[in-house]
């Protein structure tokens, strides 16, 4: 069951449907590490080599190799200190295939990392577009393309698919921002072609809810696999963690829960499923700076109060 509330194109006055394509943002993590995930149960992908294995214009750390799984599971927040950070001056537009990371960096980003395993000052956007890199490389295959093979066509994801910003994809919502004193204001540009990996995908709540049934009944991946993708990291300062591989891993009154939100120019999302209770939430809004997760944790309660009533009649 879904919906739709509120204008998809404000100036048009066009309102929101269950057909309204919405950019993902950080929710294209999930997605990207089901593929990933995917590549490792097939026995392409080794999560505990180093990357230049499969991406060899990434440069090599001064000191030990960082592996797959570290980029993949924990990255702390580029916020935590101002002078790191990912700053792309330019970037070339690439909607077909993931750009090389040395074109990247060449480009005026620049990237800090410790060389610990299961530590990191790269924000999490960053590296799922060098996990994009690492699939290319153990596939064979353009991101783009082995996504659609093994991840949209599957799940019946018939609408989701790349944002492109100078395409014309219809249904796409408007992206906006309110100002300080409240005003709601289109949002910055954004071309999201250089992050597909990590926040560049175009989605509705059916195609959401078809990938969340999908991963309920395993038909992406192996019961085993999955359950080692939702399994938080134990960094190696011995703090806990809530980061599972593209997956958060939490607990609302008492049921386990594994989802992602997202948030960007433009656009806060979330999703939620409750594995135990086979129930799922997604949440979708053209707004960026909202807070989604606190209406899916409060649709999910519903959900899952719901089915336990049932259950005991």
């Amino acid at each position: 069951m879904g919906g739709g509330f509120g204008l998809a194109d404000v100036e048009n006055n066009s309102p929101v449907s269950e057909r309204t394509l919405f950019l993902l943002g950080s929710i294209s993590k999930s997605l990207t590490a089901v593929a990933a995930m995917e590549l490792w149960e097939r026995g392409q992908l080794d999560l505990d080599v180093p990357v230049q294995k499969y991406s060899h214009s990434f440069p090599r750390n001064p000191g030990p190799s960082r592996h797959v799984k570290s980029w993949v599971i924990r990255e702390a927040s580029a916020t935590t200190n101002p002078t790191r950070r990912m700053t792309p001056k330019s970037v070339t537009r690439s909607t077909s295939t993931i750009p090389l990371p040395r074109a990247l960096i060449s480009s005026g980003m620049t990237l800090w990392w410790h060389s610990r395993a299961g530590t990191s000052t790269i924000p999490r956007k960053a590296t799922h577009w060098l996990v994009g890199c690492v699939m290319q490389g153990a596939s064979g295959a353009k991101y783009l393309d082995f996504m659609r093979q093994n991840i949209v066509v599957p799940a019946g994801m018939e609408r989701t698919q790349a944002d492109d910003r100078f395409a014309i994809i219809p249904c796409r919502t408007r992206f906006y921002r309110k100002s300080d004193s409240g005003i709601v204001q289109n949002d910055d540009f954004l071309d999201s072609s250089y992050k597909i990996p990590g926040g560049g995908w175009l989605s509705w709540a059916e195609d959401m809810a078809r990938f969340e049934v999908a991963i309920l009944s395993d038909k992406l991946l192996k019961r085993p696999t999955r359950d080692l993708m939702w399994t938080p990291l134990k960094p190696s300062d011995g703090s806990k963690d809530t980061y599972g591989l593209g997956w958060r891993v939490g607990n609302e009154d008492g049921n386990v829960t594994v989802g992602h939100s997202g948030g960007q120019q433009g656009t806060s999302t979330d999703f939620l499923i409750a594995p135990s209770q086979r129930a799922g939430v997604v949440v979708l809004t053209n707004m960026q700076s909202l807070n989604p997760n606190e209406l899916a944790v409060e649709i999910l309660k519903i959900l899952v109060n719901g089915s336990a009533k049932a259950e005991k009649k």
